[in-house]
């Protein structure tokens, strides 16, 4: 018997953007804070950008990924109509996977431009953004070492953008642990 192929002949593969470092995305996330603050009207909410894009120096997708903290999880599903009018879509079916996350993601020309994770701060989802973001502002050496693997990845073709993620799972969990000894070791 004769193994069939893991993917089809004819299917189509992909090939992610990796650029480097733009220094206007930290004014695309204030100026989308800005407005996702308005629209929220919560005062309590807390929003932080998240994501490789937020790193200084950092090579990425021009993708702006955005948290959205609120200390009451159960008010998030009120909020997503106003996340919603300010052109976002509202991608429902992650709930079955991710049941504590609201996710969106805004379309211009076809192309994802923003990301948005709404969590409840302190949650793990939270922690581990924030710990992954803030170790790798102040660590040189793990940036570069992220820019070369995401720039070699970004040169091969995917089935789909979850292999590339994928592909970076080890590098992610490897730093992320090496960011909670850090943080520890500080907090001694």
């Amino acid at each position: 018997m004769t193994a069939l192929p893991l993917a089809k002949e004819n299917s189509l593969l992909m090939k992610v953007e990796v650029v480097d470092y733009r220094p206007e995305w930290a004014q695309l996330f204030a100026t989308e804070k800005t407005l996702l603050s308005d629209a929220l009207g919560q005062p309590d909410a807390t929003i932080e950008h998240i994501g490789s894009t937020s790193v200084p120096g950092l090579a990425a997708k021009p993708v702006i990924d955005i948290m959205i903290g609120l200390p009451d999880f159960s008010l998030a599903n009120s909020f997503v109509p106003h996340i919603v009018a300010l052109g976002y879509d509202y991608i429902a079916k992650y709930e079955e996977i991710m049941p504590e996350r609201r996710y969106f993601r805004k379309l211009v020309e076809d192309r994802h431009t923003r990301h948005i994770h709404m969590v409840e701060i302190g949650s793990e989802f939270w922690q581990r953004h924030l710990l992954f973001r803030d170790y790798l502002r102040t660590n040189a050496q793990a940036v570069q070492e992220y820019a070369d693997l995401k720039k070699s990845l970004a040169m091969r073709e995917w089935q789909d953008r979850n292999e590339y993620t994928d592909a970076k799972t080890e590098f992610i969990k490897n730093t992320e642990q090496q960011a909670a000894a850090a943080l520890k070791q500080r907090n001694l």
